[in-house]
């Protein structure tokens, strides 16, 4: 549990004021809401990506992202299956220069230079994230294939038409304008170029009226980091707006096995790490031992109100997932016109 005190880079032994701002802008009482979160979406990523990508890496991997899972299929496996339909699907190879938009800590970025043998740009807000991708391409003998820009992929420092291809894994539900977003990316792919993506998306099923709907959507955006969840019908007409050929889509939760939908490692049914953290008594445990460990100095005050915060998204995950209104990974295959 050492690496808790490197959950944030900005409180150092006292994170609460992180915390604190990070949920006022979830919080319309306190001047916050829509607003508020799109146009400081820069400080609210950072944040919150400061704040858990340490809980990320220990309770789920280096890829944060879900996927759809086959019956007795590992969890490792089903993450390494998704993101090699996707790099399949672009068609990607060596000599081929990729961006990954929104790269997290290079999970994916380092699975496909290893699949493909593409050089990988990786883009990312977090000044945190992007140091420990370096490291963890040099520690996988990768850093000639993966390079990382610590940008907002709103506003790249790129110049035009510089990628053969594009792709994000559940990274793009952080931008605040969809239609800037894919105007972007557009903008630095070469002409005929894809780019290919899984989307969290509202389902059809989402009722705005219903508060119910309206109470889970709310709590995913605050235990995730997100300004808005946009329907799947908006983010496809984002895309057609900035100019962008669709070639196909797809809601890849729908290829789940009814056994194994893609929450189910949050549910704490399953026999694993990730499901014994997330189980009632795993989770009793883990706060437990993190009070503990604020008593004494050896993790930051303010971490097991983190903890709280992504106890309660995983609960709002879930929730849209039983109720199928929402989808994380809702594929998406487009292309610049040549």
């Amino acid at each position: 549990m050492q690496l808790l005190r490197q959950s944030s880079t900005v409180g150092g032994d006292d994170i609460r004021a992180q915390v604190s701002r990070y949920r006022s802008l979830h919080d319309e009482s306190s001047g916050g809401g829509l607003g508020a979160r799109r146009t400081q979406y820069r400080a609210m990523v950072q944040d919150y990506y400061d704040l858990v990508t340490e809980f990320y890496e220990r309770g789920w991997g280096e890829s944060f992202h879900f996927a759809p899972r086959h019956r007795r299929e590992s969890f490792e496996a089903s993450i390494a299956r998704h993101q090699h339909f996707l790099a399949s699907r672009l068609r990607l190879a060596a000599g081929m220069r990729v961006l990954d938009v929104g790269c997290g800590v290079g999970g994916p970025m380092r699975s496909i230079a290893r699949f493909t043998g593409a050089h990988v740009v990786g883009v990312n807000i977090s000044a945190m994230q992007v140091q420990k991708a370096v490291a963890y391409a040099a520690r996988d003998g990768l850093a000639d294939r993966c390079e990382l820009l610590e940008a907002d992929f709103t506003r790249m420092p790129v110049a035009a038409a510089s990628f053969d291809a594009a792709y994000a894994f559940e990274a793009t539900c952080h931008a605040p304008d969809k239609a800037a977003l894919f105007a972007e990316v557009r903008r630095v792919l070469r002409p005929g170029a894809e780019f290919a993506l899984y989307e969290w998306c509202l389902t059809h099923r989402y009722d705005p009226t219903d508060a119910d709907h309206q109470r889970i959507k709310q709590a995913v955006e605050e235990g995730d980091g997100l300004p808005d969840i946009w329907t799947i019908t908006a983010t496809l007409d984002a895309a057609r707006d900035a100019g962008f050929e669709l070639v196909e889509h797809e809601d890849r939760a729908a290829t789940c096995d009814h056994e194994t939908p893609w929450y189910l490692p949050l549910t704490g049914r399953e026999r694993s790490v990730i499901g014994l953290r997330r189980s009632i008594i795993g989770q009793r445990v883990l706060a437990v031992t993190i009070r503990a460990m604020q008593a004494l100095g050896a993790a930051p005050r303010g971490t097991l109100e983190t903890l709280r915060l992504l106890n309660a998204g995983a609960d709002a995950l879930i929730a849209a997932g039983e109720t199928g209104i929402f989808t994380p990974m809702f594929y998406v295959r487009l292309r610049k016109p040549k």
